[in-house]
């Protein structure tokens, strides 16, 4: 698990986006990064647009750590295909990312310590890994016991946003089908993502 020194609404204000698309967000209010500088606007070089657009996406997925993204990255441009797609389906496999696309829980960081508490099965076992790769077909569940905590009465009743169609969710028996595995185009971001050139940064 990535330890983040800094929280998730920092780095909405850091990069002047509503990242989850929350209405809390103090972003909606100020644009401007966080700090005593964050009013400063420099004209990004080629090397920065690129950061960002790497730090925004490990950002959006819990702030993953760097070494566990580019093992990420290195598996995508492994495969076959568009290395851009393959980086956004490889991150929408991740369990803690089907167990927050699923609503079970309202933010990705809580799906990331669901798991890792031991609430959620997959295919039956338990599993408290929120980086294990699912495969399509595989079924997520919540534990029995856990179904009646605040935190996911709150996700399944949420009108913030709605069940992407790779994944097949039943909010009274709390189980999600992971049917396929999504390509850019099909995930609901609420700010633009370009793999891209996150691709480009890492391949300089």
């Amino acid at each position: 698990m990535s330890k983040r020194a800094e929280s998730k609404y920092k780095i909405n204000r850091r990069f002047g986006q509503n990242l989850w698309g929350r209405p809390k967000s103090p972003v909606n209010k100020r644009e401007y990064g966080p700090g005593q500088h964050g009013q400063r606007r420099k004209k990004p070089t080629d090397f920065g647009t690129q950061l960002a657009a790497k730090q925004k996406l490990k950002g959006y997925y819990g702030n993953i750590g760097e070494r566990q993204f580019r093992k990420i990255y290195d598996e995508a441009v492994r495969r076959r295909g568009s290395n851009s797609d393959i980086l956004i389906g490889l991150l929408e496999q991740r369990l803690e990312t089907v167990v927050y696309r699923a609503k079970f829980v309202p933010t990705v960081f809580a799906a990331r310590q669901f798991i890792n508490h031991g609430h959620v099965r997959v295919n039956g076992k338990r599993l408290n890994i929120g980086s294990h790769q699912l495969k399509e077909g595989d079924v997520v569940e919540v534990r029995e016991k856990s179904k009646k905590l605040g935190l996911v009465l709150e996700a399944t009743q949420s009108t913030e946003r709605d069940v992407p169609d790779y994944i097949e969710a039943d909010h009274n028996k709390l189980t999600a089908k992971f049917l396929r595995t999504p390509v850019l185009a099909d995930v609901p971001y609420p700010v633009q993502m370009e793999p891209h050139l996150v691709i480009e940064f890492y391949s300089r």
